[in-house]
């Protein structure tokens, strides 16, 4: 996939109606301080797209990211990336926690055109209580999801080895459906632009366009 450009489109406290909507959503979840916001520029090429910092729990409402992007064979593939607040930050007033968590659930529940969820987890530690029970959510709500470890710069080679089945085993995933990433040298960032493409193309199933060719006929 190639990223043409990108944008920051909108925030919103509930899903509603707003323009350009119908677009593919691929959306980011995961805990606070875990990296969303440098994965969105460095994925998306874009310094300062997403604004970091250094406080957990600053994304406190669904933002929307337009990007226009393409195959490499020029298809357009333009889509929405939708950033979801981080969960899990114990500071946060309780009352506060519950909006978040309402907001996450709010999106995943009614965006009728969500195709993926990026699950984002720190390599550097096993995954928290609240990681597992959001895989479980997605799970029972038969959303389709990909595990992405975040900081992979962090740790060497060798360290990753290690940590990916720790991952594996919290989260009940196969070593072959994570991805490493790192916002800081580029590290699986073609790996996710590639799943991306895959989950974004239209289907080029023969025996469906052969049925839709005869209900035409």
């Amino acid at each position: 996939m190639i990223i043409k450009s990108a944008r920051f489109a909108l925030s919103l406290a509930a899903l509603r109606s707003f323009p350009e909507q119908g677009l593919p959503e691929i959306a980011m979840a995961g805990k606070s301080n875990v990296g969303k916001s440098s994965l969105i520029n460095s994925l998306l090429g874009r310094s300062k797209l997403a604004r970091i910092s250094a406080e957990p729990g600053k994304t406190r409402l669904v933002n929307f990211y337009r990007v226009a992007a393409s195959r490499q064979d020029a298809q357009p593939l333009d889509f929405f990336l939708v950033d979801l607040p981080g969960y899990g930050f114990a500071k946060a007033p309780k009352a506060e926690r519950a909006k978040w968590a309402e907001m996450i659930e709010g999106y995943l529940e009614n965006s009728a055109h969500l195709k993926r969820v990026l699950q984002l987890v720190d390599i550097r530690h096993a995954p928290t209580r609240d990681d597992q029970l959001m895989v479980e959510y997605l799970r029972h709500y038969d959303l389709p999801f990909s595990v992405v470890a975040t900081k992979a710069d962090k740790l060497s080679k060798a360290q990753r080895s290690r940590s990916i089945p720790v991952i594996c085993r919290a989260l009940a995933v196969q070593p072959w459906e994570i991805v490493c990433y790192s916002s800081e040298d580029g590290t699986g960032r073609e790996q996710l632009l590639s799943l991306l493409e895959s989950e974004l193309s239209p289907s080029e199933n023969p025996d469906i366009a052969a049925t839709t060719e005869d209900e035409l006929s």
